[in-house]
């Protein structure tokens, strides 16, 4: 997929969000995914982008099927299954049914990895969250971004990317 056909796939995306935000700056996923299926399917669709989007789209399903296939501890009949999938990382993935030890303990440090980073990540969230509400309460009737700009100094960028992944590349 080029950059290119890539950044136009996100542009369609937001736009298409643009529309379905109501005055309140609130939109529902499902009206966002419908606006992009009536965005994509346009007959005036260049190619490297509609290539693009069935990249996106195999990408979701695949991820999608593992997701559905990941054990699950809450499972009523255990965490097994033979169609079950474990994924080692680096994008190994192995049937739980032909899985060896070696694939089994690997399985099981990536998922103590993930685990600390999501911790990471939530403890980060949760003090972001409790600073923004302390700051909130001293200065009512703003809004985050108001509030972000006059309280914490945020100065818009307009190089910076709103994808959050973008600006770590």
């Amino acid at each position: 997929m080029s950059a290119i056909a890539e950044v136009r796939l996100w542009e369609i995306v937001e736009e298409a969000a643009r529309t379905v935000t109501d005055e309140t700056g609130r939109f529902r996923k499902g009206d966002l995914e419908s606006e992009v299926r009536k965005r994509l399917s346009g007959a005036d669709l260049e190619a490297h982008v509609q290539a693009a989007a069935l990249d996106k789209l195999a990408h979701g399903l695949v991820r999608g099927f593992g997701e559905r296939r990941s054990p699950n501890p809450r499972r009523r009949s255990g965490m097994f299954h033979p169609r079950g999938i474990l994924k080692l990382g680096s994008g190994i993935w192995v049937w739980m049914e032909l899985a060896t030890p070696t694939d089994l303990l690997e399985w099981g440090r990536l998922s103590t990895r993930n685990l600390a980073r999501v911790a990471r990540a939530e403890a980060d969230r949760q003090d972001y969250v409790a600073e923004r509400l302390d700051a909130f309460r001293l200065h009512n009737g703003l809004l985050l971004g108001q509030l972000e700009q006059i309280v914490f100094g945020y100065i818009h960028d307009p190089q910076s990317s709103p994808d959050l992944d973008a600006d770590e590349e």
